[in-house]
């Protein structure tokens, strides 16, 4: 039976999903309660119980379900999941007519969950509290991704060997996915330790500059999922220097493989050194911060509020977060043919960013530099290495196709969205 796709299994890891949707918009019903917003409040409220329903009704599919479950079971679980996960969740958004067509609210949604950032609003400040903050809130629940956290507080082991190692494959944004701990459970509640410490650290430094802790709230879910929803309709603009330095430093830090933090607090500072991945990054943002500065100096009165300047868009490019607090199409060529390289290059695998990411640029680099040299050396076999370690074949492989799949995609999407003048 390996065979036949498990439909019931993966319609059991919906449900409780769902059920997790609900919940998390809790809060915004509270806010929305708090500042008097009834219909937002009702909206949410009513959203909730059509969620929990609909979360019934997968509950009742995934009866009598078999144990097998596989690589394929979970891609499109994971890509089913976020699927319902946005149809059900823009829903506040429709139904208060704080957005009147659902085809603009999803849109909307799964900007929000995917961490693309890109909005239809025109006027943010318009939104009511509650749906401000779910509408950033999807970022952080979209930036770690909600299977990882279903894992981290749902037993959702089968008796099959691999079970959640295929939902975190799916739902991993690198090249490779490796264990933290020996059971895939503890490792899902690592990353969303991690990744729930370092949000707090940023909600501190903002409120510590003086951000009204709601929007520091919100900011700091926009820059933990690398989404960049911002609750202002500047963005990032109208905040003092202090608070953008600090979304600059967060963006760069969320950008990070999560394992480099692991192995922090487990104080193997000499592996966290020697990351290869972590080298390229740190001397991307170094050069291309320094190229930015020197391109735009004739554009802000200072250096340092050109290192600014540069600074924050290098972050906010290569983290694929898209807060602003400046108009790039304003700069030089050069300046923005380098953030165009950044926003295809993207963050560190492991990291809630977006693109490429900079483990696959290292291993296609190396990947080139190895057929240069066999061309020259045809009889010698060589491997391509990062970290002291041979890379498996099928993982080079993987990425020569993830990169020919990602043009595949991007090149006709530009074209199209150009030839519609969007």
């Amino acid at each position: 039976m390996r065979g036949a796709m498990n439909y019931k299994k993966i319609a059991g890891i919906i449900g409780p999903l769902l059920v997790i949707e609900a919940i998390f918009m809790i809060p915004a019903w509270a806010i929305s309660t708090g500042y008097h917003e009834t219909r937002a409040a009702y909206a949410i409220l009513k959203s909730m119980v059509i969620i929990l329903c609909a979360a019934g009704v997968f509950f009742l599919v995934s009866r009598n379900a078999r144990n097998g479950f596989y690589a394929k079971e979970g891609l499109v679980t994971t890509g089913f999941a976020w699927i319902i996960m946005s149809a059900l969740g823009c829903l506040p958004f429709y139904i208060s007519r704080e957005i009147p067509r659902y085809i603009d609210c999803l849109f909307e949604m799964v900007s929000g969950f995917t961490t693309t950032g890109s909005s239809i609003l025109h006027n943010v400040e318009a939104l009511s509290k509650g749906l401000i903050y779910w509408r950033s809130f999807s970022h952080w629940l979209g930036g770690m991704g909600v299977l990882v956290f279903l894992m981290a507080v749902v037993p959702l082991s089968g008796k099959n060997e691999g079970f959640t190692l295929h939902i975190l494959r799916a739902e991993s944004p690198g090249p490779s996915v490796g264990k933290m701990v020996p059971r895939m459970r503890q490792t899902a509640s690592i990353l969303y330790l991690i990744y729930i410490a370092l949000t707090i650290l940023n909600v501190i430094f903002l409120v510590a500059g003086g951000m009204p802790l709601f929007d520091a709230v919100c900011t700091a879910y926009g820059t933990a999922g690398t989404g960049g929803f911002g609750i202002k309709n500047d963005s990032m603009g109208s905040y003092s220097p202090y608070l953008q330095t600090v979304t600059t430093v967060f963006m760069f830090i969320f950008a990070v493989n999560f394992s480099c933090y692991y192995l922090l607090l487990l104080k193997r500072w000499k592996d966290v050194f020697k990351d290869e991945e972590l080298h390229l990054y740190l001397a991307i943002i170094a050069v291309t911060i320094t190229a930015i500065t020197i391109n735009i100096r004739d554009f802000y009165p200072t250096v340092r509020e050109c290192i600014h300047q540069a600074a924050f868009a290098v972050a906010t490019v290569m983290s694929t977060s898209g807060f602003a607090i400046s108009d790039f199409n304003l700069w030089p060529a050069f300046s923005k043919a380098v953030l165009l390289f950044l926003m295809f290059c993207g963050a560190c695998a492991g990291s809630t960013g977006g693109g490429i990411k900079v483990s696959r640029i290292l291993l296609l680099f190396r990947s080139l530099r190895r057929n240069f040299h066999q061309n020259t050396h045809p009889s010698e076999v060589r491997k391509v290495r990062t970290n002291g370690q041979v890379v498996d074949e099928k993982v080079m492989n993987n990425v020569n196709a993830y990169l020919i799949a990602y043009v595949m995609i991007d090149l006709p999407s530009a074209v199209y969205i150009q030839k519609s003048g969007i």
